[in-house]
């Protein structure tokens, strides 16, 4: 991993009051009967119709019947609901819409409020691992004490946040989780931190409302990343493995993008009550990077086919377990929000710019970009 950072400017973070009045407690609590049943029901096909593509076309089959079956055996939702629960759960009412957040404070009176965006195929729950780390005061590098008042709210047409109207952008996310942040929780300011659609709502944080954002980190930024024949034009040279690896995201990683971008109530209605068919599209994107290793794709000459490194060579066991993924999925099947959490495709067709451009503010931000992510920017870019 590799960090940018823009500027190095002191953050001066006041916290406010929460205004109670408009805000509701909210428990989890959907039931997983139907959920269940259908995943039991669900035939599969007995045998691979192409055997040895692996994970090179879509999910392997093998690996979608394991799912299949853990989602009906050692996956327990009761558990997993029961965790999610341990942390603060609200809702409120922002122009009109339903928003779901987890508002966990620090004990620590000096704590920074963050703000932590969620994209697609994420959730809220996407940050779980990490409330309790950044909540719990910790030493920094010059020996000052830091933690954080953490907000993590639902993308409109996620989960438990209601969907927005057709013409909704994530530049109205934005606006209106400046909002829960000011005038709702009553932070003056604030910083925030965005992954994949979640950067896009965490730049726009950043450029537009930076009297209240200080701080922002990201993993994405709302600008197209370059193409193999612009990289010689800003004298940028790719290493073989980061040209293994734009090639592969504009090559092939893009298919479900063009698919919700498009045809979104077409996969989306077939989708819709169809609990495996969804973890079967989804939990691909998640697993995807383990198909990184040739043959990648078993129609193409081994001559054309580029030699890279294995991506999970050297590292811990990964936290994105299979119960994980059955996690996120049973929220998407529970909650009835697959549809409207892919439209944000449609509605955010031009979210990414081509014309590269500096944000209008003196805060700090912090760039992290993963070898394997599934979008490439350079640091000559960032």
């Amino acid at each position: 991993m590799q960090l940018f950072q823009s500027m190095n400017i002191p953050l001066g973070f006041l916290t406010g009051h929460v205004a109670l009045a408009q805000v509701k407690d909210f428990t989890i609590d959907p039931e997983p009967h139907r959920m269940l049943q259908l995943v039991t029901q669900t035939q599969l096909p007995a045998v691979e119709e192409y055997p040895g593509l692996g994970g090179s076309l879509g999910i392997d089959l093998n690996v979608l019947k394991s799912m299949q079956k853990e989602w009906t055996t050692t996956f327990d939702w009761a558990t997993e609901q029961a965790d999610l629960n341990r942390y603060n759960h609200y809702k409120t009412i922002i122009e009109g819409l339903t928003i779901h957040f987890v508002h966990q404070k620090s004990s620590e009176p000096n704590a920074i409020p963050l703000i932590l965006n969620h994209g697609w195929p994420g959730t809220f729950m996407d940050f779980i691992p990490v409330i309790d780390p950044l909540t719990t005061a910790s030493s920094t590098s010059n020996r000052t004490s830091a933690s954080f008042h953490v907000v993590v709210p639902s993308l409109p047409g996620y989960v438990f946040s209601s969907a927005p109207p057709a013409t909704w952008t994530l530049n109205d996310t934005a606006r209106i989780f400046n909002t829960l942040m000011t005038d709702v929780l009553g932070y003056e300011t604030y910083a925030a931190r965005g992954s994949d659609f979640g950067s896009n709502v965490a730049y726009n944080l950043y450029n537009n409302f930076h009297k209240s954002v200080r701080a922002v980190h990201l993993t994405g930024i709302p600008f197209l990343p370059l193409s193999p024949v612009e990289f010689p034009k800003h004298n940028i040279t790719l290493d073989t493995d980061e040209e293994f690896q734009e090639n592969l995201v504009l090559g092939f990683n893009t298919g479900y993008v063009i698919e919700q971008s498009t045809k979104t109530n077409s996969i989306g209605l077939v989708l819709h009550d169809n609990s495996v068919g969804q973890l079967s599209w989804m939990a691909e994107k998640y697993i995807s990077c383990k198909i990184f290793n040739p043959p990648y794709l078993p129609f193409v000459s081994q001559a054309e086919t580029p030699k890279v490194s294995d991506p999970q060579a050297g590292t811990s066991p990964s936290v994105l377990t299979h119960n994980e993924i059955l996690r996120q999925v049973s929220l998407y099947f529970l909650t009835k929000s697959f549809v409207s959490s892919i439209f944000t495709y449609p509605q955010n067709t031009d979210a990414y710019s081509s014309s590269y451009s500096k944000a209008q503010t003196d805060a700090p931000m912090l760039f992290s970009s993963f070898k394997y992510s599934g979008a490439f920017w350079t640091e000559k870019v960032v």
